[in-house]
């Protein structure tokens, strides 16, 4: 089964915007401010709501080292792991690394643009924007949501064959950061009940992605490491 075509993006923003109980925005494209608001109401990145706009994404969006990103489940597993203090300790040493000079790099390819202009396509480029393939993005939902899909199916739904059904809405908005019903109304799949949001140690797990997807290899490599020691003691 394909996956349907997304409606175009003034649709989704005004679908998104009542499932908020935001009004439209009133013309296409949005200005900046409005699009602050959607992300302060949804829990949304800017970037992710740029990509929902159909607008051009800032420059250094696409500034990823894609090897990194197979090390992101791994920082996920172990800061899970941790106490509140630690997960503390954690935070500061990854906005520590994130404020010294940028090493040098070698940059992968960026991610590709999206696919078939479906629903899937989107939320996958949306997490390809945070450094995660389909290997990373599915391992990482497995971790924060429970939700079980090999990459080969991440990559189905990437590609527009598989379509997305309530338990991956759940798992991606889990991975995302944002509560189901934001990906709810802008998809139109029905939300999974009980929706309960997001625990705090699932929104943490989120936003720690969101922070080091401009990180090299070796830095993820060590801060998973260095969670992992934590965690024991």
């Amino acid at each position: 089964m394909t996956s349907p075509t997304c409606p175009s993006p003034d649709v989704l923003l005004a679908r998104l915007a009542r499932g908020l109980g935001l009004a439209p925005p009133p013309a296409h494209p949005p200005g900046e401010e409005y699009l602050h608001e959607l992300s302060r109401r949804s829990g949304l990145r800017d970037h992710d709501l740029l990509l929902i706009a159909g607008l051009p994404l800032p420059e250094g969006a696409l500034d990823l080292e894609g090897t990194a990103g197979i090390w992101v489940p791994s920082l996920v597993q172990h800061a899970l792991s941790l106490s509140p203090a630690d997960r503390r300790r954690l935070r500061e040493r990854v906005r520590a690394t994130a404020g010294q000079p940028r090493p040098a790099r070698s940059l992968e390819r960026p991610p590709a643009a999206p696919g078939p202009a479906g629903f899937g396509s989107l939320l996958v480029y949306m997490l390809a924007l945070r450094n995660l393939g389909p290997s990373a993005v599915a391992s990482t939902m497995y971790l924060v949501s429970d939700v079980c899909r090999a990459a080969s199916t991440i990559r189905r739904i990437r590609d527009g064959v598989t379509e997305l059904d309530a338990e991956l809405l759940r798992g991606f908005a889990a991975v995302l950061g944002v509560p189901v019903s934001v990906l709810a109304a802008l998809t139109g799949v029905s939300a999974p009940a009980p929706d309960d949001g997001l625990s705090p140690d699932v929104a943490e797990a989120a936003e720690l992605v969101w922070e080091v997807r401009h990180f090299t290899e070796p830095e993820v490599r060590e801060l998973a490491d260095w969670a992992e020691e934590l965690g024991r003691g």
